[in-house]
Protein backbone atom coordinates (compact mmCIF):
# COMPACT_ATOMS: atom_id res chain seq x y z
CA UNK A 1 0.00 0.00 0.00
CA UNK A 2 1.29 3.43 -0.94
CA UNK A 3 2.26 5.57 2.05
CA UNK A 4 0.36 8.88 2.19
CA UNK A 5 2.04 12.12 1.29
CA UNK A 6 2.16 14.55 4.20
CA UNK A 7 0.63 17.86 3.14
CA UNK A 8 1.47 20.94 5.21
CA UNK A 9 -1.40 23.22 4.41
CA UNK A 10 -3.81 26.01 5.18
CA UNK A 11 -6.89 26.69 3.01
CA UNK A 12 -5.59 29.59 0.93
CA UNK A 13 -5.08 29.89 -2.84
CA UNK A 14 -1.54 28.51 -2.60
CA UNK A 15 -2.70 25.66 -0.40
CA UNK A 16 -5.58 24.80 -2.73
CA UNK A 17 -3.15 24.33 -5.61
CA UNK A 18 -1.75 21.24 -3.93
CA UNK A 19 -4.98 19.81 -2.54
CA UNK A 20 -6.39 20.04 -6.08
CA UNK A 21 -3.42 18.21 -7.58
CA UNK A 22 -3.47 15.50 -4.94
CA UNK A 23 -7.20 14.97 -5.44
CA UNK A 24 -6.91 14.99 -9.22
CA UNK A 25 -4.11 12.40 -9.10
CA UNK A 26 -5.96 10.31 -6.50
CA UNK A 27 -2.83 10.23 -4.35
CA UNK A 28 -3.24 9.29 -0.68
CA UNK A 29 -2.37 12.19 1.60
CA UNK A 30 -2.68 13.38 5.17
CA UNK A 31 -3.23 17.02 6.06
CA UNK A 32 -1.08 18.80 8.64
CA UNK A 33 -2.65 22.18 9.24
CA UNK A 34 -0.30 25.16 9.35
CA UNK A 35 -2.41 27.89 10.87
CA UNK A 36 -0.78 30.96 9.38
CA UNK A 37 -2.79 33.32 11.58
CA UNK A 38 -1.49 31.60 14.71
CA UNK A 39 2.13 31.53 13.56
CA UNK A 40 2.53 27.81 12.88
CA UNK A 41 4.70 28.69 9.87
CA UNK A 42 7.45 29.75 12.29
CA UNK A 43 7.57 26.45 14.13
CA UNK A 44 11.14 25.05 14.04
CA UNK A 45 9.95 21.63 12.88
CA UNK A 46 8.04 23.18 9.98
CA UNK A 47 11.02 25.36 9.06
CA UNK A 48 13.07 22.21 8.54
CA UNK A 49 10.68 21.38 5.70
CA UNK A 50 9.90 24.90 4.48
CA UNK A 51 12.76 27.29 5.41
CA UNK A 52 10.94 30.21 3.74
CA UNK A 53 8.25 29.88 6.46
CA UNK A 54 5.48 29.55 3.91
CA UNK A 55 3.04 26.79 3.23
CA UNK A 56 2.24 24.62 1.34
CA UNK A 57 4.91 22.00 1.67
CA UNK A 58 4.92 18.24 1.34
CA UNK A 59 6.86 15.27 2.59
CA UNK A 60 6.68 12.27 0.28
CA UNK A 61 7.78 9.14 2.17
CA UNK A 62 8.19 7.39 -1.18
CA UNK A 63 10.18 9.96 -3.09
CA UNK A 64 12.80 9.35 -5.80
CA UNK A 65 14.63 6.08 -5.26
CA UNK A 66 12.12 5.15 -2.58
CA UNK A 67 13.63 7.69 -0.18
CA UNK A 68 11.75 10.39 1.71
CA UNK A 69 11.61 13.80 0.02
CA UNK A 70 10.48 17.13 1.49
CA UNK A 71 9.58 19.98 -0.80
CA UNK A 72 8.33 23.56 -0.46
CA UNK A 73 7.09 26.14 -3.02
CA UNK A 74 3.76 25.34 -4.65
CA UNK A 75 5.04 25.47 -8.23
CA UNK A 76 7.87 23.05 -7.49
CA UNK A 77 5.45 20.73 -5.70
CA UNK A 78 3.08 20.71 -8.68
CA UNK A 79 5.90 19.90 -11.08
CA UNK A 80 7.19 17.14 -8.82
CA UNK A 81 3.77 15.52 -8.44
CA UNK A 82 3.26 15.80 -12.19
CA UNK A 83 6.51 13.96 -12.85
CA UNK A 84 5.80 11.42 -10.10
CA UNK A 85 2.39 10.48 -11.45
CA UNK A 86 2.74 11.28 -15.14
CA UNK A 87 -0.49 13.28 -14.90
CA UNK A 88 -1.35 16.88 -15.81
CA UNK A 89 2.27 17.63 -16.75
CA UNK A 90 3.24 16.45 -20.25
CA UNK A 91 6.38 14.44 -20.82
CA UNK A 92 7.00 15.80 -24.33
CA UNK A 93 9.27 18.81 -24.11
CA UNK A 94 7.30 21.12 -26.41
CA UNK A 95 4.08 20.49 -24.47
CA UNK A 96 5.83 20.68 -21.12
CA UNK A 97 7.36 24.07 -21.85
CA UNK A 98 3.89 25.34 -22.75
CA UNK A 99 2.71 24.33 -19.28
CA UNK A 100 5.85 25.66 -17.60
CA UNK A 101 5.54 29.16 -19.02
CA UNK A 102 1.98 29.54 -17.77
CA UNK A 103 2.86 28.02 -14.40
CA UNK A 104 5.68 30.54 -13.98
CA UNK A 105 3.37 33.31 -15.20
CA UNK A 106 1.09 32.48 -12.30
CA UNK A 107 3.88 32.15 -9.77
CA UNK A 108 5.59 35.38 -10.74
CA UNK A 109 2.55 37.45 -11.69
CA UNK A 110 -0.97 36.41 -10.78
CA UNK A 111 -0.21 35.17 -7.27
CA UNK A 112 1.88 38.11 -6.04
CA UNK A 113 -0.20 40.80 -7.74
CA UNK A 114 -3.58 39.33 -6.77
CA UNK A 115 -2.31 38.85 -3.23
CA UNK A 116 -1.25 42.48 -2.99
CA UNK A 117 -4.54 43.69 -4.49
CA UNK A 118 -6.42 41.56 -2.00
CA UNK A 119 -4.35 42.88 0.89
CA UNK A 120 -4.53 46.59 0.11
CA UNK A 121 -8.20 46.45 -0.80
CA UNK A 122 -9.34 44.37 2.18
CA UNK A 123 -6.79 44.23 5.00
CA UNK A 124 -4.48 47.24 5.02
CA UNK A 125 -5.17 49.37 8.15
CA UNK A 126 -5.01 52.50 6.00
CA UNK A 127 -6.48 52.84 2.52
CA UNK A 128 -3.65 53.81 0.20
CA UNK A 129 -5.18 54.80 -3.15
CA UNK A 130 -1.94 54.48 -5.09
CA UNK A 131 -1.35 50.91 -3.86
CA UNK A 132 -4.98 49.92 -4.44
CA UNK A 133 -4.94 51.28 -7.99
CA UNK A 134 -1.49 49.88 -8.77
CA UNK A 135 -2.28 46.29 -7.85
CA UNK A 136 -5.91 46.31 -8.99
CA UNK A 137 -4.86 47.57 -12.41
CA UNK A 138 -2.08 45.00 -12.71
CA UNK A 139 -4.45 42.15 -11.85
CA UNK A 140 -6.80 43.54 -14.48
CA UNK A 141 -4.00 43.41 -17.02
CA UNK A 142 -3.08 39.84 -16.06
CA UNK A 143 -6.67 38.66 -16.30
CA UNK A 144 -6.82 40.27 -19.72
CA UNK A 145 -3.83 38.10 -20.68
CA UNK A 146 -5.57 35.06 -19.20
CA UNK A 147 -8.79 35.84 -21.03
CA UNK A 148 -6.94 36.22 -24.32
CA UNK A 149 -5.09 32.94 -23.88
CA UNK A 150 -8.35 31.11 -23.22
CA UNK A 151 -10.04 32.37 -26.36
CA UNK A 152 -10.71 29.31 -28.48
CA UNK A 153 -9.31 26.84 -25.93
CA UNK A 154 -10.58 25.18 -22.77
CA UNK A 155 -7.41 25.38 -20.70
CA UNK A 156 -4.29 27.50 -20.45
CA UNK A 157 -1.85 25.13 -22.14
CA UNK A 158 -4.29 23.14 -24.26
CA UNK A 159 -5.10 20.20 -22.00
CA UNK A 160 -5.98 20.60 -18.33
CA UNK A 161 -2.71 20.88 -16.43
CA UNK A 162 -0.90 22.09 -13.34
CA UNK A 163 -0.90 25.57 -14.89
CA UNK A 164 -4.68 25.68 -14.54
CA UNK A 165 -4.51 24.26 -11.01
CA UNK A 166 -2.04 26.99 -10.02
CA UNK A 167 -4.01 29.88 -11.50
CA UNK A 168 -7.57 28.87 -10.65
CA UNK A 169 -7.46 29.34 -6.84
CA UNK A 170 -6.32 32.93 -7.25
CA UNK A 171 -8.57 33.79 -10.17
CA UNK A 172 -11.69 32.57 -8.41
CA UNK A 173 -11.22 35.41 -5.88
CA UNK A 174 -11.56 38.07 -8.57
CA UNK A 175 -14.19 40.02 -6.57
CA UNK A 176 -11.81 40.60 -3.67
CA UNK A 177 -9.26 41.83 -6.22
CA UNK A 178 -11.67 44.44 -7.60
CA UNK A 179 -12.31 42.74 -10.93
CA UNK A 180 -15.47 42.58 -13.06
CA UNK A 181 -15.72 39.12 -14.59
CA UNK A 182 -18.07 40.34 -17.32
CA UNK A 183 -15.01 41.88 -18.97
CA UNK A 184 -13.40 38.42 -19.20
CA UNK A 185 -15.91 35.97 -20.73
CA UNK A 186 -13.35 33.30 -21.63
CA UNK A 187 -11.89 33.42 -18.13
CA UNK A 188 -15.41 33.17 -16.72
CA UNK A 189 -16.14 30.03 -18.73
CA UNK A 190 -12.80 28.54 -17.67
CA UNK A 191 -13.54 29.16 -13.99
CA UNK A 192 -16.89 27.39 -14.29
CA UNK A 193 -15.27 24.52 -16.16
CA UNK A 194 -12.71 23.94 -13.42
CA UNK A 195 -15.16 24.50 -10.55
CA UNK A 196 -17.32 21.68 -11.96
CA UNK A 197 -14.54 19.09 -11.66
CA UNK A 198 -15.28 16.64 -8.80
CA UNK A 199 -11.65 16.62 -7.61
CA UNK A 200 -11.65 20.41 -7.41
CA UNK A 201 -14.85 20.42 -5.40
CA UNK A 202 -13.31 17.97 -2.93
CA UNK A 203 -10.06 19.92 -2.75
CA UNK A 204 -11.78 23.20 -1.91
CA UNK A 205 -13.42 21.56 1.10
CA UNK A 206 -10.09 20.56 2.64
CA UNK A 207 -9.70 22.65 5.78
CA UNK A 208 -12.98 24.52 5.38
CA UNK A 209 -14.03 23.78 8.96
CA UNK A 210 -10.58 24.66 10.32
CA UNK A 211 -10.59 27.99 8.53
CA UNK A 212 -14.07 28.77 9.85
CA UNK A 213 -12.69 28.53 13.39
CA UNK A 214 -10.09 31.23 12.68
CA UNK A 215 -11.46 34.23 10.79
CA UNK A 216 -8.38 36.22 9.84
CA UNK A 217 -10.59 38.95 8.39
CA UNK A 218 -11.75 39.91 11.90
CA UNK A 219 -8.86 38.65 14.05
CA UNK A 220 -6.44 41.54 14.53
CA UNK A 221 -3.92 39.37 16.39
CA UNK A 222 -3.87 36.89 13.54
CA UNK A 223 -3.40 39.73 11.07
CA UNK A 224 -0.45 40.98 13.09
CA UNK A 225 1.18 37.56 12.88
CA UNK A 226 0.35 37.03 9.23
CA UNK A 227 1.05 40.45 7.78
CA UNK A 228 3.73 41.52 10.25
CA UNK A 229 5.53 38.18 9.75
CA UNK A 230 6.28 37.97 13.45
CA UNK A 231 6.51 34.67 15.24
CA UNK A 232 3.98 34.05 17.97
Amino acid sequence: MQKPIQLYYWPTPNGYKISIMLEECKLPYEVNYINIGRGDQFDPDFLKIAPNNRMPAIVDPEGPGGRKLSLFESGAILQYLGRKTGKFYPDKERNRTEVDQWLHWQMGGVGPMAGQAHHFRNYAPKKIPYAIDRYTDEVNRLYGVLNGQLKGRKYLAGSYSIADMATFPWARLYKNQGQNLRKFPHMSAWLKRIEARPAVKRALLVGKEERAKHNIATDKKAQSVLFGQRAR
